[in-house]
């Protein structure tokens, strides 16, 4: 009798033992670990980051870390990190959490327009997916690649044609890069390419002169216009007296550095840069700002007539007047500068 119950009380330790365990099993493997109480929650691991970084960014989601710990060494998850975002779902169990960031990297969209310089862009860029600005901008000016792929420091901010694109987070700076240089193909089809033959101007000219129209008038309708006069007078070997290409050159000096250019006086005119297009005859050497699509698409489409002139409309904000003869054209700038000293605006 005395044997048979200590078998009984093992027996009983046992199942008691067993039942422990099995509760545990299902409590750390099926039962929602989940603390907060939106829908979902995003995580993102660093490239390179241990299992302890992600216990510890985790943590705040999650009701029980010790059963969550417990079942990531059990599945190993410990030695298999993969950077990235993720998502955790209201109720999520540790199970379905881990096979979450396991192997379910979601993607972001990347966005970006009106970026005036590769610095701007990599700032833009750093905000959205996991590198730095110093890496992108390193990556954006490395000499190497502009060789292999035609461009130089003042056209390889136009490869990058402003736009919405789905990226995952953890994605390189040169990454980055090479899927922009694939976008930048894919953009330039049979269709554009033949147009700028027809115009006699490289996708790096057309591109150039489409930061300029973009930097005359942000009105989609005027922009096809305003390329017309352009193309009237490259094609008559004028120069094209852009205002904004005067601004551009200002800004690189230190003079004009962290101010505003409201009105363009002629002593800005008289600055020596190759980016001055009163002194310099033809395009300048690179874009002087990124141009969103529609104003490419105007160069490439540019309206065809018989305008070699347009100021600033003083009824119209934002829009132009347009002429074929100087002494039209000076009369429409003469109306402008009266309403800019209307306004006391004097530089």
């Amino acid at each position: 009798m005395y044997i048979k119950k200590i078998l009984l009380i093992i027996a009983l330790i046992g199942l008691i033992v067993v039942g422990y365990f099995a509760y545990y099993v299902y409590s750390a493997m099926f039962v929602p670990n989940t603390a907060f109480n939106n829908k979902e929650a995003y995580i993102y691991i660093n490239t390179g980051a241990s299992y302890e970084e992600v216990k510890v960014d985790i943590a705040p989601l999650l009701k029980n870390t010790k059963t969550f710990d417990a079942l990531a060494r059990r599945k190993k998850y410990i030695n298999n990190i993969k950077a990235g975002k993720y998502s955790i779902k209201k109720n999520m169990t540790n199970n379905d959490i881990i096979n979450a960031i396991r192997s379910k990297n979601i993607p972001v969209r990347v966005s970006f327009n009106n970026q005036n310089s590769l610095e701007a862009l990599a700032g833009r860029i750093a905000k959205q997916i996991e590198p730095d600005s110093i890496s992108l901008l390193k990556s954006f000016k490395d000499v190497e690649f502009y060789k292999k792929n035609n461009f130089s420091e003042s056209t390889a901010l136009g490869m990058y044609i402003p736009n919405s694109y789905e990226f995952f987070w953890n994605t390189t700076a040169n990454k980055f890069r090479a899927r922009m240089l694939k976008e930048y193909k894919v953009f330039w089809n049979n269709s554009r390419l033949s147009k700028a033959k027809a115009l006699g101007l490289k996708q790096d000219e057309v591109i150039t002169l489409a930061s300029i129209v973009y930097e005359e008038s942000k009105q989609k309708e005027e922009q096809p216009r305003i390329a017309g006069v352009y193309i009237n007078r490259l094609n008559n070997k004028w120069s094209l007296d852009a205002d904004p290409t005067i601004k551009f050159a200002a800004y690189q000096l230190p003079q004009y550095k962290n101010t505003l250019i409201r009105r363009v006086l002629n002593i800005h005119k008289t600055i020596t840069s190759p980016y001055n297009t009163y002194k310099n005859v033809g395009l300048p050497p690179g874009l002087i700002a990124m141009p969103d699509i529609s104003a490419i698409d105007a160069v490439l489409n540019y309206e065809k007539h018989h305008y070699f002139f347009f100021a600033a409309s003083a009824k119209n904000p934002g829009f132009h007047n347009f002429a074929k003869t100087l002494a039209q054209h000076n009369q429409n700038a003469k109306k402008y500068q009266q309403y800019l000293n209307s306004k006391g605006i004097r530089k």
